[in-house]
Parts: structure tokens; sequence; C-alpha cells
């Protein structure tokens, strides 16, 4: 089962690394939930150089991908593997930097007002049944605790048409709206 510390903003006995990246919320409003994609380098699955990347310690010389994207500060308050672990990098209390230039509802910077969820995986590859499983979970947990509407669960294609394609066309909404059991909103 998981279960959310409001105050601390912590999913318990789940790893938390905290991250640099990642400052004070301008309101304590939460009410977004977006779902990401990555893989680090892409199409590869594993979750350690994902933890280098959220930390600010990715050598860019380990892969040549790494070097355009080693100077970047992104984080997300969590990332679920391929075998549905979870690891938290932001406390939701606090702004992760995982949307970029983003819009929803005529409203800037999703950032501000949103959680960050990174599934391990790429846009057009199937993601794992217990990522579903896990971020279904997690979500339910996320829109009790913070009162977040049903309706405010988008992916980060969603809210950054043109600039992002994840989850991408891999990712089963369907599957994810029958585990939460309702609809997927247009934004």
């Amino acid at each position: 089962m998981i279960k959310i510390d409001k105050m601390s903003g912590l999913v318990k006995s789940t790893p938390f690394h905290p991250s640099p990246h990642c400052d004070e919320r301008p309101s304590s409003e939460i009410d977004l939930i977006v779902i990401h994609a990555i893989s680090l380098p892409p199409k590869e699955f594993g979750m350690q150089n994902i933890d280098l990347f959220f930390l600010g310690k990715l050598d860019p010389k380990a892969h040549p991908y790494f070097q355009t994207i080693s100077h970047l500060k992104v984080s997300s308050h969590i990332v679920i593997g391929r075998e549905g672990e979870m690891i938290q990098y932001v406390p939701f209390t606090k702004r992760a930097w995982h949307a970029g230039q983003s819009k929803f509802q005529n409203r800037l910077n999703c950032n501000d007002f949103s959680i960050g969820i990174e599934l391990v995986g790429a846009d057009d590859v199937a993601y794992e049944e217990k990522q579903y499983q896990t971020l279904a979970k997690l979500i339910f947990q996320l829109q009790n605790v913070y009162q977040i509407e049903k309706t405010h669960l988008v992916g980060h294609e969603d809210i950054a048409p043109g600039r992002k394609t994840d989850p991408g066309s891999a990712f089963s909404w369907d599957f994810l709206h029958r585990l939460l059991k309702y609809e997927k909103p247009s934004c």
C-alpha cells in the first residue's frame, strides 16, 4: 500500500534521493498530475543514470547522449521503474523542475502547481503492467491526499504540445483509466 505523509510530502517506505533541482512552490496549491517518460540513454531502461541525472551527477563522458543533457537541471517528484519500484526525488510540497514551458487550462508554468511522475520507458515502447499498477495506486493516493480532481491528470505531451511527446503512443491511457475507474479528460 502506498501512503503519503502530507506534511513532509514524502511517500512512506519509498527511497528518497533528494534532488537539488527543486525549489519552493509559489503557493501551496497542488492540483495537477503530469505523467512523463524517461530513459537514459534513450531506450535503455535502467534507473542508475536517471538517478544521477536528477541528482546533478550525470557524467557527460559516460555516454555521447549525456553530453547533450548533463548541463540541464531537471527533476521529478517520483520515478517508477519497469518493475513498479519507486524512488522519490522531490517532496510533493516542493516544486520539481519537470514540466518546463507548459500550460494547463490557461495557467502557465505547470511546475508551480503540479506533481511530476516519471515512468522509466520510451514513447514507442510498451510500458510494464507493474508500472501501471504502481502508477494507479500512487495517483489514487495523491488525488485523495491533495484533493486533486480526477480530470487533472495529463501527459507531458498535453501541457507542452509540439515540444514534448511523452509518455507517448505506447502509453495506454485506457488501461490506466480502467485501473483508476474513470476517463481521461481533454485539456
